[in-house]
C-alpha cells in the first residue's frame, strides 16, 4: 500500500493520513471528509491496528483520538518517538480533555485540535504539521482562530462561581445576544469571550480590540474602516475590524475607554447591523456578534455622564461578572497545576509538583494581578526549577493590619497614596498609564507621590507605623 501523490495542483492531494479513533461513526466521517482533501486516508479502530498499518505504509500524519482504545496514548507516542519514526501526530479531543492532551506535547505531538472542528481545518493542520516536520508543539483550534487560543480559554476551577460561568457560557454561546463581561484585570475576560465564540456556530473569526490601546482619533477608522482620501494619511481603502469579524465575533476590550462621540456610532452599528466607513456615504451590512468587557462599573460611568446609557443597555443584554482570584482561592491548586503542565509541555521541561505547604502559601497571597499574575508566578517557578517565594508577600502575623494590607490607623490620604503607588508599580513606573487607570491627571499623581516616590513613599509619615 503506497500513498498516491502528485494528484492535481493541490499539495494536499499528495499527502496521506492515518486516523486512529475507536468511535466508528466519528472515524468514518473524518476519513470520508479528509479523503476529499488528501490523496490517501486510512482508518484504525485502535492502536494495535494503527501499528499494523504503520508497519506497511509510511503516512504523512497520524490523527489520534485521545480516547483510542487498547493502549495508552502516552506510552504509544513515547514508543513512536523512541523508535525513530518521525511521523507528525495531531491529537483530537474534547475541551474537557485538553489538560491531558497538553501533557502529550512532551512526546512530540505536533498539534492539538479541539472539537468541534471543520474537516478543512483538520486538513490545514495536517499540512502545517507535516511542513513543520512534527517539531512544533503548538495547539490548534477550529474556525480560523489564532493558534492555542481555545486551549488557553479553558476556565479552570471547580468553585461555584466558575461552574456558574461555564454553565452560562454553554447556554448563551449559541445565541446571538450581545454580552458584557465585567471583572478586574487578569480575571479572564477575553477567555470568556473566546469560549463564547468557539461554542457558538459562527464561522467567522474572533477579532479582539483593546479600546484603550488605540488613539481616540484612530479608533473609528480601526473599527469601521475608511475610504481613500478620507483623511490626510488615507492613501488607500481599508476595511475595519467589523468587516474582519463578519460572520464571527468582535471583542471590544475595555469598552469604557471608548470616546463618547464614537459610542453613538457603535450603537447605530449594533442597532442596524451596518457600518459606514470613514469618508463614505454608503453603509455596509455586517453580521457580527459583539462581546464587550470592562474592569469598571459601567452603571457608575452612566450616572457620571461618562458612558451612554442607551449603549450600556444595548451591550448589557447578557452580563458575566468574573470574580477575582482572591475570592476563589480553592481554584488556585487546579490553576497552578494546569499552568505548570501547559508551560512544561510547551517548553519541553519537566513539570514541578507543588507541595501542600506551597499551595497554602499561594492561597494566602492576594494576587492583585489575578489569574494572569498566578500564571507568571508558575512560569517563573518552572524556569527557576524550584518554588520561589519571590513576589509572594510573607504571611502577616500582625493582627492590627486589615485584610487588604494596611493598618486601620492609616488616614484616608495614606490609603490613597499607597494605592496610587501600587498602581504605579503595576504599570512599571509609567506615570501616564497609572494616572489613566486611576482616572486622575498625571500632575495629581506626581503631587500626591512626588516625582520619584514609589510604594515606599506611599505614606506621608513614618510616625503611624507600629
Amino acid at each position: 500500500m503506497t500513498p498516491r501523490s502528485n494528484l492535481g495542483q493541490n499539495p494536499l492531494r499528495g499527502m496521506s493520513a492515518l486516523v486512529v479513533d475507536s468511535n466508528a461513526r466519528r472515524r468514518g466521517q473524518i476519513v470520508v471528509e479528509l479523503g476529499r482533501h488528501l490523496g490517501l486516508v486510512e482508518g484504525a479502530n485502535g492502536i494495535r491496528k494503527a501499528e499494523s498499518l504503520l508497519s506497511r505504509c509510511k503516512f504523512d500524519c497520524v490523527v489520534l483520538d485521545l480516547g483510542a482504545r487498547d493502549g495508552a496514548a502516552a506510552s504509544w507516542l513515547a514508543g513512536l518517538r523512541q523508535s525513530g519514526r518521525d511521523v507528525p501526530v495531531v491529537v483530537c479531543c474534547d475541551a474537557g480533555d485538553a489538560r491531558k492532551a497538553i501533557g502529550l506535547l512532551r512526546f512530540g505531538v505536533a498539534e492539538i485540535l479541539l472539537r468541534p472542528f471543520e474537516p478543512a481545518s483538520l486538513a490545514a493542520v495536517i499540512q502545517r504539521a507535516r511542513g513543520n516536520g512534527g517539531s512544533v508543539a503548538v495547539p490548534a483550534v477550529p474556525r480560523g482562530a489564532r493558534v492555542g487560543s481555545e486551549v488557553d480559554a479553558i476556565l479552570v476551577g471547580e468553585s461555584e462561581s466558575m461552574q456558574e460561568v461555564r454553565r452560562l457560557v454553554e447556554h448563551i454561546a449559541p445565541l446571538p445576544a450581545t454580552v458584557l463581561v465585567q471583572g478586574e484585570t487578569g480575571t479572564g475576560k477575553e477567555l470568556v469571550a473566546r469560549l463564547l465564540h468557539y461554542r457558538s456556530s459562527r464561522r467567522g473569526a474572533f477579532v479582539p480590540l483593546n479600546c484603550g490601546a488605540v488613539a481616540p482619533e484612530l479608533l473609528e477608522s480601526e473599527l469601521f474602516g475608511h475610504v481613500k482620501g478620507a483623511f490626510t494619511s488615507a492613501h488607500q481603502v481599508r476595511d475595519g475590524l467589523f468587516v474582519a469579524a463578519r460572520g464571527g465575533t468582535l471583542f471590544l476590550d475595555e469598552i469604557s475607554e471608548m470616546p463618547l462621540g464614537l459610542e453613538v456610532k457603535l450603537l447605530r452599528a449594533l442597532e442596524e447591523s451596518a457600518i459606514r466607513p470613514v469618508g463614505s456615504d454608503r453603509e455596509i451590512k455586517v453580521d457580527v456578534r459583539i462581546v464587550a468587557s470592562t474592569q469598571h462599573d459601567l452603571r457608575e460611568r452612566v450616572a457620571e455622564g461618562r458612558f451612554r446609557e442607551d449603549l450600556y443597555y444595548r451591550l448589557n443584554v447578557i452580563h458575566f461578572a468574573l470574580p477575582p482570584l482572591r475570592d476563589r482561592t480553592d481554584d488556585i491548586h487546579a490553576l497552578a497545576t494546569f499552568f505548570m503542565e501547559s508551560l512544561a509541555g510547551e517548553l519541553g521541561m519537566a513539570p514541578i509538583t507543588f507541595r501542600p505547604e506551597q499551595i497554602e502559601r499561594m492561597k494566602a497571597f492576594g494576587w492583585p494581578g489575578n489569574v494572569r499574575e498566578l500564571r507568571n508566578f508558575v512560569e517563573r517557578t518552572l524556569m527557576m526549577g524550584e518554588f520561589s517565594s519571590q513576589g509572594l508577600a510573607e504571611p502577616d502575623s500582625d493582627p492590627s493590619r486589615s485584610r487588604i494590607g494596611y493598618p486601620p490607623d492609616w488616614t484616608l490620604e495614606d490609603v490613597k497614596r499607597h494605592h496610587m503607588a501600587l498602581v504605579l508599580e503595576h504599570c512599571d513606573g509609567n506615570r501616564s498609564e497609572a494616572a489613566r487607570r486611576l482616572e486622575i491627571s498625571r500632575k495629581t499623581l506626581e503631587r500626591k507621590l512626588g516625582p520619584r516616590r514609589g510604594i515606599a513613599g506611599g505614606r506621608s509619615t513614618g510616625k503611624r507605623r507600629r
